[in-house]
Protein backbone atom coordinates (compact mmCIF):
# COMPACT_ATOMS: atom_id res chain seq x y z
CA UNK A 1 0.00 0.00 0.00
CA UNK A 2 1.24 3.61 -0.97
CA UNK A 3 2.54 6.05 1.58
CA UNK A 4 3.02 9.51 1.85
CA UNK A 5 5.37 12.38 3.50
CA UNK A 6 3.72 15.25 3.62
CA UNK A 7 6.27 18.12 4.76
CA UNK A 8 5.62 21.44 5.68
CA UNK A 9 9.04 23.65 5.54
CA UNK A 10 9.61 27.12 6.52
CA UNK A 11 12.60 28.71 4.51
CA UNK A 12 14.87 30.51 6.09
CA UNK A 13 18.02 30.38 3.35
CA UNK A 14 16.60 30.33 -0.59
CA UNK A 15 19.92 30.01 -1.73
CA UNK A 16 20.68 27.54 0.47
CA UNK A 17 17.50 25.83 0.30
CA UNK A 18 17.87 25.34 -3.83
CA UNK A 19 20.56 23.32 -3.57
CA UNK A 20 18.56 20.81 -1.34
CA UNK A 21 15.76 21.09 -3.61
CA UNK A 22 18.45 19.87 -6.43
CA UNK A 23 19.34 17.11 -3.93
CA UNK A 24 16.43 15.22 -3.17
CA UNK A 25 14.67 14.08 -6.61
CA UNK A 26 17.51 11.52 -7.21
CA UNK A 27 17.48 10.20 -3.90
CA UNK A 28 13.87 9.57 -3.91
CA UNK A 29 13.17 7.98 -7.03
CA UNK A 30 16.40 5.33 -5.49
CA UNK A 31 13.71 4.43 -3.06
CA UNK A 32 10.61 4.33 -5.31
CA UNK A 33 9.21 7.36 -4.35
CA UNK A 34 7.74 10.48 -6.09
CA UNK A 35 6.73 14.20 -5.90
CA UNK A 36 3.17 14.83 -5.84
CA UNK A 37 3.22 18.26 -5.30
CA UNK A 38 6.32 20.35 -4.19
CA UNK A 39 5.58 24.01 -2.95
CA UNK A 40 3.10 24.81 -5.39
CA UNK A 41 0.27 27.44 -5.03
CA UNK A 42 -1.79 26.64 -1.68
CA UNK A 43 -4.76 27.96 0.25
CA UNK A 44 -6.03 27.35 3.81
CA UNK A 45 -9.37 25.78 3.65
CA UNK A 46 -9.75 25.28 7.09
CA UNK A 47 -7.48 25.98 10.41
CA UNK A 48 -5.13 28.15 11.09
CA UNK A 49 -3.31 29.81 7.79
CA UNK A 50 -0.70 27.61 6.46
CA UNK A 51 2.21 30.08 5.49
CA UNK A 52 4.82 27.27 5.01
CA UNK A 53 5.97 25.50 2.02
CA UNK A 54 4.09 22.14 1.34
CA UNK A 55 5.76 19.10 -0.04
CA UNK A 56 4.03 15.35 -0.94
CA UNK A 57 5.99 13.04 -1.63
CA UNK A 58 3.97 9.35 -2.44
CA UNK A 59 6.37 6.16 -1.86
CA UNK A 60 5.03 2.39 -2.68
CA UNK A 61 4.98 1.35 0.68
CA UNK A 62 5.59 3.03 4.43
CA UNK A 63 8.93 1.02 4.85
CA UNK A 64 10.34 1.96 1.57
CA UNK A 65 9.37 6.02 2.81
CA UNK A 66 11.03 5.14 6.33
CA UNK A 67 14.31 3.52 4.25
CA UNK A 68 14.16 7.26 2.08
CA UNK A 69 14.19 8.99 4.99
CA UNK A 70 17.07 7.28 7.32
CA UNK A 71 18.94 6.52 4.33
CA UNK A 72 22.90 7.91 3.93
CA UNK A 73 21.76 9.00 0.99
CA UNK A 74 18.87 11.88 2.27
CA UNK A 75 21.26 12.32 4.93
CA UNK A 76 23.22 14.26 2.79
CA UNK A 77 20.67 16.27 1.60
CA UNK A 78 19.16 16.73 5.06
CA UNK A 79 22.21 18.57 6.11
CA UNK A 80 21.34 21.12 3.53
CA UNK A 81 17.88 21.34 4.77
CA UNK A 82 18.96 21.98 7.90
CA UNK A 83 21.11 24.74 7.06
CA UNK A 84 18.18 26.71 5.09
CA UNK A 85 15.06 25.82 6.93
CA UNK A 86 13.06 24.39 9.55
CA UNK A 87 10.58 21.32 8.60
CA UNK A 88 7.86 18.93 9.66
CA UNK A 89 7.50 15.91 7.86
CA UNK A 90 5.02 13.20 8.52
CA UNK A 91 4.83 10.20 6.84
CA UNK A 92 1.06 8.66 6.87
CA UNK A 93 0.03 5.03 5.04
CA UNK A 94 -2.54 5.52 2.31
CA UNK A 95 -5.55 3.47 2.22
CA UNK A 96 -7.14 1.14 0.26
CA UNK A 97 -9.48 1.43 -2.53
CA UNK A 98 -13.01 1.26 -2.21
CA UNK A 99 -14.21 -2.65 -2.96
Amino acid sequence: MAAYIIALVEVTDRERYAEYVKATPGVVSQFGGRFIARGGRTTTLEGAEETRRVVLLEFPSFERAQAFYHSVEYAQAKNLRSEAATATLILIEGCAPPA
